[in-house]
C-alpha cells in the first residue's frame, strides 16, 4: 500500500511538474498557483521566503511550463472547472490538504471552484488580483468590453510574440522598456500559442460571479493599485460577495505584484499566513519534473 501511494504521488508530481520543498509532514502547507501565461517560476522571488517554516508547493497548470503535455485536454481545459478538477486531483494525490492556496489572477477562481468541490482540502485562499468576470455587463464593471476582448484574442492568434510584447506592460504596469516587463514578455512568449489562445479565451470569457457565495473557506483578497486587468470594481465585487473575506490593499501597482513588488507581497503574505502550524527542520520532501 505504501509503495502504491508513493508511486501515485510521484506520478502526480511528474504530471503537474510539482515541486515540494521546506517544512515537514507536520508543517502547514502553502500552495502557489500561477496565473495565465505563466508557470511556477513566476513565484521565484516570493515562494522561497516561506520554505524555511512551511511546506511549499509549486506546480504548473496543464498546458503550461513543464507540465506533462498529455495532461492537457483542449475540451476539458476550455473551462475553468477543468483546471479546478486538476487542482483537486493534485492535492489528493499528494495528500496535501488542508492547504493555504496562494492564487494569482485566474487561479483565484480556479481555487474557488476547487474549494467548493472539496472544501476539506483547503484551509484558506489568498486571491491576488482576482476577477470573477472580466467582461463589462449590465450593472457590473469587469474592466473590458467584449469587442476589446475579441480584438485582444484575435491579436494573440495572429501574432503571438507581438501580443506578448504588448500585453506585458499592461499586466506589469511598468514601461515596455523596463527589465521586469521584458522578462514577463519572455515568460509569455514561451507558451504554446494554441494552448495560450484557448486559456486566454477561457479566462476572459468565464463568469464565476454566481459561485462566489458558495466558497466555504476564509479568503484573503489582495488588491494592488492601477491594476488594468482586474480593476478595483471587479476586485471589490469578489470581496463583497464572498461569505468570509478580508480585503488587503497593497501599495504595489499593476497586476503582478509577485513579479514587480515581491518584497511587499512577501511581507503581506507573512502577515496573512502567520507562523507555520508546526515547526520542523526544513527539508526537500519531493520534486517533480
Amino acid at each position: 500500500m505504501e509503495n502504491a501511494r508513493l508511486m501515485q504521488q510521484e506520478d502526480a508530481a511528474r504530471r503537474w511538474n510539482a515541486t515540494i520543498a521546506g517544512g515537514t509532514d507536520r508543517s502547514g502547507t502553502v500552495v502557489f498557483a500561477h496565473g495565465f501565461g505563466c508557470d511556477q517560476h513566476i513565484w521565484k522571488d516570493v515562494a522561497p521566503a516561506f520554505a524555511g517554516r512551511w511546506r511549499v508547493v509549486l506546480f504548473d497548470h496543464a498546458g503550461c511550463g513543464q507540465a506533462d503535455r498529455t495532461l492537457y485536454d483542449r475540451h476539458r481545459h476550455a473551462r475553468l472547472d477543468g483546471y479546478a478538477e486538476d487542482l483537486v486531483s493534485l492535492l489528493q494525490a499528494l495528500a496535501l490538504g488542508p492547504v493555504h492556496l496562494v492564487a494569482h489572477s485566474v487561479s483565484s477562481m480556479i481555487g474557488a471552484l476547487a474549494s467548493i468541490r472539496q472544501p476539506e482540502l483547503f484551509r484558506q485562499l489568498v486571491m491576488i488580483g482576482p476577477s470573477a468576470c472580466y467582461l463589462n455587463k449590465e450593472g457590473y464593471d469587469g474592466g473590458f468590453e467584449r469587442e476589446a476582448v475579441e480584438e485582444l484574442l484575435s491579436c494573440l492568434e495572429a501574432n503571438f510574440v507581438g501580443w506578448a510584447n504588448s500585453f506585458a506592460p499592461l499586466a506589469t504596469g511598468q514601461p515596455i522598456e523596463a527589465e521586469v516587463t521584458r522578462g514577463f514578455s519572455r515568460t509569455l512568449s514561451r507558451n504554446d500559442p494554441e494552448i495560450a489562445s484557448i486559456f486566454a479565451r477561457t479566462t476572459m470569457m468565464s463568469d464565476c460571479r454566481a459561485i462566489l457565495g458558495e466558497v466555504p473557506v476564509p479568503v484573503h483578497v489582495v488588491q494592488t493599485r492601477d491594476d488594468l486587468i482586474s480593476p478595483e470594481a471587479a476586485v471589490r465585487h469578489v470581496h463583497e460577495n464572498l461569505p468570509q473575506s478580508t480585503l488587503h490593499r497593497m501599495q504595489a501597482t499593476g497586476h503582478c505584484p509577485h513579479v514587480t513588488h515581491p518584497a511587499e507581497l512577501v511581507a503581506l503574505l507573512a502577515d496573512i499566513l502567520g507562523p507555520a502550524e508546526a515547526s520542523g527542520r526544513p527539508e526537500v520532501t519531493g520534486t517533480g519534473g
